[in-house]
């Protein structure tokens, strides 16, 4: 039988953590995870990794040349509620297939971006009606962006698209299929993500640094310093050749585990993103990000004023640009049509013109044959 509360331990202040720690407990959480990056990356694996249960299936990469005509990035949402110890977590991650995988990747951070502004637009929007009891949250409370494992540097719409993110989200940078690099390389790699994102100023998530608690402090430092993470994503149980069974890969050289801090950071990146600052992600979003942005619309816009729509479709652009593109070749062609006519026309006059002309010079020279006739018929009327 549980014991009865104490009332004589102080007035109670020092109770209030627990009777918070059972209203969290009572309603669960709400947490909002964004994957970013090409096809190919793992973005699916991991995700199904981090969380212990398949949240979406494997793609079919078959029918990607069949996407090819869209060139537009998507966005797919993909709900579930985790439980774990008797504590509910409604779990949302945004997908966004399509990214960075054409020819022409022009725009095609714009969706996603879009997405972000409009889960905070619509947030915003809710908190300003008269009921509020259920608001729908989608609001991104950490993305991953999925770095190639090339072993160079950031490409350029890695770097637009960070600079991007980092102003609206917690972005979380990982190099995707470590397991691709061998230790140096990857040592190597990482540093010129790191150099690149100090130069070119991306923001990227940091874990907060406890000044009165030592051993969480050392803890931020070690996952900061550790940033981008390498990951190794897997599903499946292997076994290794001491006879282990673990989540990893198997190849003939031995076995990349997933939870083998030697191997790669995604014990590191669990500890960041679920088991140590889950709540710091989900109220830096609330305090910083969001308010940012409410502040930005509140100082340009009036209150309840809609928010200006932007008719920017990538897929539209294109196609506005190929109909220009369409409509400049055939104004040129009818501009040569014309030019063709103009000098038919200007030949055509020359050629009457001096039609004219030399049937104005016969007329003379009948006019002065007349004439002579004329005179000499005077002439020899005068002489009878």
């Amino acid at each position: 039988m549980a014991a009865a509360p104490s009332f004589s331990d102080g007035i109670g202040i020092a109770n209030l953590p627990n009777q918070r720690h059972k209203i969290v407990a009572k309603r669960g959480a709400h947490f909002t995870v964004m994957v970013v990056g090409e096809s190919g990356l793992g973005k699916t694996t991991l995700i199904n990794t981090l969380f212990s249960t398949e949240l979406s299936s494997n793609k079919n990469y078959s029918k990607r040349h069949q996407k090819q005509l869209d060139k537009l990035t998507e966005v797919e949402i993909i709900k579930a509620e985790l439980e774990e110890k008797q504590f509910k977590t409604k779990l949302t991650v945004i997908d966004t297939p399509g990214f960075g995988d054409y020819v022409n990747n022009r725009d095609s951070w714009a969706p996603i971006v879009d997405f972000i502004d409009d889960q905070h637009e619509a947030y915003m929007r809710q908190e300003q009606q008269p009921g509020r009891q259920e608001k729908i949250d989608l609001r991104v409370h950490a993305c991953l962006y999925f770095i190639r494992p090339t072993g160079h540097t950031l490409k350029p719409l890695d770097i637009e698209i960070m600079k991007r993110l980092g102003t609206r989200v917690n972005l979380i940078p990982v190099v995707a299929k470590a397991d691709t690099l061998t230790q140096n390389d990857l040592y190597t790699f990482k540093q010129r993500i790191r150099q690149v994102i100090q130069a070119q100023g991306i923001r990227i998530y940091q874990p907060p640094i406890e000044s009165d608690d030592e051993v969480s402090a050392d803890h931020a430092r070690v996952l900061s310093e550790a940033m981008p993470f390498s990951i190794i994503g897997s599903t499946e149980d292997v076994t290794t050749p001491d006879g282990r069974v673990v989540k990893g890969r198997e190849y003939l050289w031995g076995v990349a585990e997933v939870e083998n801090e030697n191997h790669c950071d995604f014990r590191k990146l669990r500890s960041l993103l679920i088991r140590t600052y889950m709540l710091d992600l989900i109220s830096s979003t609330e305090d910083l990000h969001y308010e940012n942005y409410r502040q930005a619309q509140m100082e340009t816009r009036k209150f309840g004023e809609q928010k200006p729509r932007k008719f920017e479709n990538p897929k539209f652009k294109e196609e506005e640009e190929a109909l220009r593109k369409r409509f400049t070749e055939q104004v040129k062609a009818e501009e040569a049509r014309f030019r063709q006519w103009e000098q038919h026309l200007i030949a055509e006059r020359d050629r009457l013109n001096k039609d004219l002309e030399m049937a104005h010079s016969a007329i003379k020279a009948l006019e002065a044959e007349l004439d002579n006739l004329q005179v000499g018929y005077g002439r020899g009327t005068g002489r009878r």
